[in-house]
């Protein structure tokens, strides 16, 4: 049984995949913070699968970009369960888990794909994609409107940073886009399938340099490039 948690946004999650089904999911908006609420759900997802944490095949943590503590609790759980489970522990960025539907081998769109994340202060968190899902730039953060000027081709747009926004980008740019709503559950078991994909072939993270993607560094901390390193797929 595999363990994938997402605490990457606002819209957290934690699931459990067997063979890879996902036999458990649970997906929550949390309105205080991910460290009161992330334990509990885990325990209950394993307490109600019969299992417990030495019984895991691997755990899987979404790195982000996201923000600081939302990250950093979701990926201290994660290194704490793979220590004391001694299990392998995986790290997928989540603008890899949104694009990844739509870009899945023998299941692409056919389409370029946009990923988007919010960021705050009007920008965005972005990821491009060819048809085949190769990025075709670095990840960055900027507003919506320098995103949208460099779209030429037909492109899907998706991820949580659609969520309001998805007028203006039919609007800017009419036939060339194409917009799906986000999903959390779905997110997830991207996480999952990707997770399991790295565990077979044995690319699995290594506990101590595993590192989330923060979009901004807390204002005691140093500034933060804006530019974003590539996740790999």
């Amino acid at each position: 049984m595999l363990l994938a948690i997402d605490t990457s946004t606002r819209y957290a999650g934690v699931a459990l995949a067997n063979e890879g089904r996902v036999v458990s999911c649970r997906v929550w908006y949390s309105n205080v913070n991910h460290t009161m609420e992330l334990m509990p759900e885990i325990a209950a997802s394993l307490r109600n699968q019969g299992i417990d944490v030495g019984s895991l095949e691997g755990v899987a943590v979404a790195l982000g970009p996201g923000g600081f503590s939302a990250l950093r609790v979701g990926m201290s759980v994660a290194k704490g369960l793979a220590l004391t489970g001694n299990t392998p522990l995986v790290g997928i960025g989540t603008l890899d888990l949104e694009a990844f539907p739509f870009i899945e081998p023998g299941r692409e769109s056919g389409l370029s794909v946009c990923a988007l994340l919010e960021a705050g202060r009007n920008e965005l968190a972005s990821a491009h994609f060819a048809p085949g899902g190769r990025r075709t730039r670095e990840d960055n953060i900027c507003p919506l409107e320098e995103i949208l000027e460099s779209v030429t081709t037909p492109t899907l747009f998706c991820g949580e940073g659609v969520q309001g926004r998805i007028q203006e980008i039919q609007e800017r740019l009419g036939d060339l886009a194409a917009v799906v709503q986000p999903s959390a559950a779905t997110r997830l078991w991207s996480l999952a399938t990707l997770a399991r994909q790295r565990l077979e072939t044995g690319l699995v993270d290594d506990l101590a340099e595993l590192q989330p993607d923060y979009l901004r560094m807390p204002s005691i901390g140093g500034p933060k490039t804006r530019d974003r390193k590539p996740q790999s797929s």
